[in-house]
């Protein structure tokens, strides 16, 4: 019951979330005017606000004007669901279940702007680093940032945040100056955002996957032909991917990884 519970707040969670993603590239109000239909600008009915049901009701297509609705819009509903189904499955309805959904959240909507436009916004990152930096003495409390090398104490897990904000940011500005046309100034800034998240030593986890994957994917789209060597890819899908990993599973992680070194 709890993880279709989970699930429902999920999707409906992700119906907002596009909002976010179709509106702040644009430099719109989340607020204000109401939803409507892009292309002929009548105002949805209640029932065409229905999460997942009602992209399925109208068939992908706007009632009145008959232009799709994009499969992102029923993508990011459906995964925000099952994140948040599994969440509830795995944590319950606790701090930690708060925590993580909110991080979700916000990785996915990076992710998807970039994805779509190119584009990892201030106006999401900035606000993001602020509150990080507030709560960031409080990381440990939360269960899943454990301390590290058994530091305790609000200081510790404020200079844990901190320091994983300053190494991912650091690695990344490297790069974004010695190859700026393969990294962006809002790759760095994603970067200290995910590090004070995250903290030391998870970072070097998400700094990991983030990288490998990247690499991987970059790889294949060449080898497939489907993008070219001049071709940038957006790189805060897989700094999410990375992140959100490290902050479920990044001790255990670690851990693994440092048993296969011996």
């Amino acid at each position: 019951m709890l993880t279709f519970i989970g699930f429902i707040i999920g999707i409906c969670i992700g119906s907002f979330l596009n909002v976010c993603i179709d509106r702040l590239p644009r430099g719109q109000s989340i607020a204000s005017p109401p939803s409507h239909c892009p292309t002929c600008g009548r105002k949805l009915k209640r029932i065409e606000l229905i999460p997942l049901v009602s992209y399925l009701w109208l068939r992908g297509r706007c009632r009145s004007c008959g232009t799709g609705i994009p499969r992102r819009v029923i993508g990011v509903e459906l995964g925000t669901g099952f994140l948040f189904a599994f969440l509830s499955f795995s944590y319950g309805f606790g701090v930690e279940f708060l925590v993580l959904a909110l991080c979700g959240s916000l990785f996915l909507v990076l992710a998807v702007i970039d994805l779509e436009h190119g584009l990892i916004l201030n106006k999401i990152v900035y606000p993001a680093i602020g509150i990080s930096l507030l709560l960031s003495p409080f990381w440990p409390s939360l269960g899943f940032a454990r301390p590290f090398l058994g530091g305790t104490g609000m200081l510790h897990s404020a200079l844990s945040s901190l320091s994983g904000g300053l190494i991912f940011a650091a690695l990344l500005f490297v790069i974004a100056l010695i190859y700026s046309g393969g990294m962006g100034w809002g790759d760095v800034k994603m970067a200290a955002l995910i590090g004070l998240i995250t903290g030391f030593p998870y970072v070097l986890m998400a700094m990991m996957l983030s990288l490998v994957s990247s690499g991987i994917v970059a790889i294949l789209l060449l080898a497939l032909r489907l993008r070219s060597r001049k071709e940038a890819i957006p790189f805060g899908p897989f700094l999410s991917l990375g992140a959100f990993i490290a902050l479920l599973w990044g001790q255990e992680l670690i851990t693994w990884y440092l048993g296969l070194l011996g």
